[in-house]
């Protein structure tokens, strides 16, 4: 593509095609995913930011609200403007509705968040979200609420890969997938999980496909190389397989199901 890409570019063709998602640390994360051919990413609202929006011209960038960054609507709507103006395509916000409602309307793209939400997690723990009927339910309805308030995508963390199914099915926002499957939208994973410059932890939703402990001087070249991996690996099927992401059983789906068309 020879322009920037869009919201209504994405919403287009949801049900159609399936996108993958990279979030990115620097401008050289983001020109090695597109060149292997991902053109959604993610990044911090941090002082990369204009820099891999130069990078990557045409590619759509979801950009991060620091959770907590603002304690009104009219600031929600203030810094989603200056972060439009640095160059975001879609604002990540995973405050309550309340101040995404506040940007939509001002035309503001936001994407919202469901699931095991990091900045949410004292109230859940980080642990698979929506394994139970009644929890699923919970999460379907956190989905409406974005909906209604005029989200134009979300990012759906660690859910049961039926519900996450049922989700993309059944909203017309484009569904951000992490640890979910093959069921959303996009396929979407943090570039330090694929290069394997995690310090710590590792993520059991990820897949590692180069260890950078060590940097050298072709870095680009294996940035290109596990991005590239990455790209095959979901094209073919070969990720995510099933240690990679949570369900739930049979029952549990199925009262799940009988609930979620009361709401």
């Amino acid at each position: 593509m020879t322009r920037r890409t869009t919201v209504h570019d994405l919403q287009s063709q949801k049900g159609s095609r399936k996108w993958l998602q990279l979030h990115v640390d620097n401008a050289e994360e983001a020109a090695a995913a597109v060149e292997c051919g991902i053109t959604i990413l993610s990044c911090e609202p941090d002082h990369n930011l204009e820099a891999i929006r130069s990078a990557v011209p045409f590619a759509f960038l979801s950009v991060g609200m620091a959770h907590g960054a603002v304690s009104s609507q009219q600031e929600a709507i203030r810094l989603g403007f200056q972060m439009l103006k640095r160059g975001a395509d879609s604002i990540y916000c995973s405050h309550s509705p309340f101040f995404i409602e506040a940007m939509a309307r001002e035309g503001i793209p936001v994407t919202g968040h469901v699931g095991l939400v990091p900045n949410r997690a004292t109230w859940t723990n980080f642990r698979a979200i929506g394994r139970t009927p009644e929890e699923a339910l919970r999460v379907l309805r956190s989905v409406r609420d974005l909906e209604n308030a005029g989200a134009a995508a979300i990012e759906v963390e660690v859910v049961p890969v039926r519900l996450a199914d049922y989700i993309t099915r059944n909203t017309p926002m484009i569904t951000m997938g992490m640890g979910c499957g093959s069921a959303c939208d996009t396929q979407y994973l943090f570039s330090s999980d694929v290069l394997g410059t995690h310090a710590d932890h590792y993520p059991r939703h990820a897949k590692r496909y180069a260890d950078f402990v060590a940097l050298t001087a072709e870095l680009q070249t294996k940035r290109v190389e596990a991005f590239r991996a990455f790209a095959a690996d979901v094209a073919s099927g070969a990720y995510p397989e099933t240690k990679h992401q949570v369900d739930m059983d049979d029952a549990a789906f199925e009262r799940f199901f009988t609930l979620a068309q009361s709401i």
